[in-house]
């Protein structure tokens, strides 16, 4: 079950950075506002982040490396979907790598023990 949380808290917490630093290319007022959106959005970020992080250490038996490259490779792959989602770039030959061996890296990860 830590697993799942710390997985959930960490992608919740990965698509929501991307809106953070992000935002500005899509709403103009985050363009505007960059440091009401960093104060704003910093806190609970930072928050989810302790959260998951403490959830998949907790899984790893107190590892560290597990949950950091965890953490990365789930970083890849909501960047990934949300910008051919809201940004609408096309996905390339070179991005479909990147994200073939963040999948590897996460499945190593959570599966090989």
């Amino acid at each position: 079950m830590n697993l799942i949380i710390g997985l959930v808290l960490m992608l919740v917490g990965q698509v929501c950075i991307w809106f953070q630093t992000n935002g500005q290319f899509v709403w103009p007022w985050f363009k505007n506002n960059p440091l009401l959106v960093s104060i704003l959005g910093g806190t609970i970020l930072s928050y989810i982040f302790i959260m998951a992080t403490k959830y998949l250490v907790l899984h790893f038996d107190g590892l560290l490396w597990p949950p950091r490259l965890i953490s990365f490779g789930v970083g890849i792959m909501a960047f990934t979907a949300l910008t051919y989602i809201v940004m609408d770039e096309s996905i390339t030959v070179k991005t479909i790598i990147s994200l073939v061996l963040a999948c590897i890296l996460v499945s190593i990860q959570v599966f090989w023990k």
